[in-house]
């Protein structure tokens, strides 16, 4: 079983909208289907597969951890998808015990599928980050905002601190050089990844092997969702260098997806966007990022690839396909409004609104600078 978690620096950027029509991709694939809600505390992914209000959850299973896991594992309307429901309901869930996130692991490990799908909460808690590193090529989405791609780098560099702190015995001379620096808040935000990993190579070579080993199979794959202009695609890169220079760490782009009022439609319609409509432009952006999975799953070693050709095509490749996906949108406004449709004034209507949130951007930009300034002029360094 191939497992694949999703996951986003914060709220607000479609990641269970990826989630659940990904799920649906790969089922209409032939592929046996899990799709799991682990945002917990806030679960609504049943709402996104227009999935009835289950009777059992993983809140069932944490009351109660001797019932069946299997139990917990739903048939949905969709063939060969079934769900598994988080709970949003029961308090404490979206806080997890170590003997809880372990116990959830090992189950959903041992379940029969050709792929699990984990939608995981946003943010960086300990339990999300260990979830998300389950797999070595888990998916980060993000959109082209300030707020939303400096979380997917933090998220991201949290997971590296986190990949790093698993791979180091508590007794080690590398663990210890990490607790030193950790309690000096300050002294962390200026040191970059692989200067640390010098210095960890030289007190303890051992360590360093074997951290070195877990990041070479840890290449997380990134969606950039929710663009309106091809140039929004440029943050990709952004993200892609910032985790080469300063987390050591080497992204792929798995394509990007446009901002789509048809996907409000269908979750309104509880269906999800590619049965709604699959020939939309975000269905077939969704089509098109499953087919790129499936293609690594085909591969004997998901590994066994020259990461720096492969990553660098990717990233060409997305660029490419947001001209492309902008052309078809225009054509696509354009019959609209021949058709008769969508008439002048809604078109007015949402280009109006489309200028409150470029507006909204802009001083949310302004914002941001203004604090890295000050931060700057403090003597911090990022």
């Amino acid at each position: 079983m191939r497992i694949i978690p999703i996951a986003s620096g914060k709220g607000g950027v479609g990641k269970s909208l990826i989630a659940a029509n990904l799920a649906v991709a790969f089922a209409q694939s032939n592929k046996r289907i899990i799709l799991a809600d682990l945002d917990l505390g806030a679960s609504n992914l049943h709402l996104v597969i227009g999935h009835r209000k289950p009777g059992k959850s993983l809140g069932s299973f944490l009351t109660d951890p001797k019932i069946d896991f299997n139990s917990v594992v739903s048939d949905t309307d969709i063939p060969n998808l079934r769900f598994i429901p988080g709970d949003a309901e029961i308090p404490g869930t979206a806080t997890l015990k170590v003997s809880q996130r372990n116990a959830i692991i090992r189950r959903l490990s041992s379940l029969d599928a050709d792929i699990l799908i984990v939608d995981l909460g946003a943010g960086t808690h300990q339990s999300i980050l260990d979830f998300f590193l389950t797999s070595g090529r888990g998916i980060i989405v993000s959109a082209p905002t300030v707020t939303a791609t400096l979380n997917a780098y933090v998220f991201l560099k949290n997971a590296v601190f986190r990949l790093m702190y698993s791979s180091f015995s508590r007794t080690s001379e590398a663990y210890q050089y990490l607790e030193k620096i950790r309690k000096d808040g300050s002294e962390l935000k200026m040191l970059y990844i692989p200067k640390i990993l010098d210095e960890i190579s030289v007190i303890d070579n051992q360590s360093y092997l074997k951290f070195k080993n877990s990041i070479n199979h840890f290449h997380p794959r990134l969606i950039l969702n929710m663009l309106d202009d091809p140039k929004d695609s440029d943050v990709a890169m952004k993200i892609r260098r910032s985790c080469e220079t300063y987390l050591g760490l080497q992204i792929e782009h798995l394509g990007v997806v446009y901002r789509d009022g048809t996907q409000d439609i269908s979750l309104a319609s509880r269906l999800p966007v590619l049965l709604y409509k699959p020939q939309a432009i975000i269905s077939q952006a969704i089509y098109r990022i499953a087919d790129k999975v499936l293609q690594t799953f085909n591969d004997d070693n998901d590994f066994d690839f020259n990461i720096s050709r492969d990553i660098e095509d990717s990233f060409q490749e997305a660029a490419m396909e947001a001209e492309v996906d902008f052309e078809s949108k225009k054509e696509y406004v354009e019959e609209l409004l021949h058709s008769g449709i969508l008439s002048e004034g809604d078109l007015v209507e949402t280009v109006k609104t489309q200028q409150i949130e470029i507006n909204k951007l802009k001083k949310e930009s302004v914002f941001l600078k203004q604090k890295l300034s000050q931060a700057i002029a403090q003597g911090f360094k990022f």
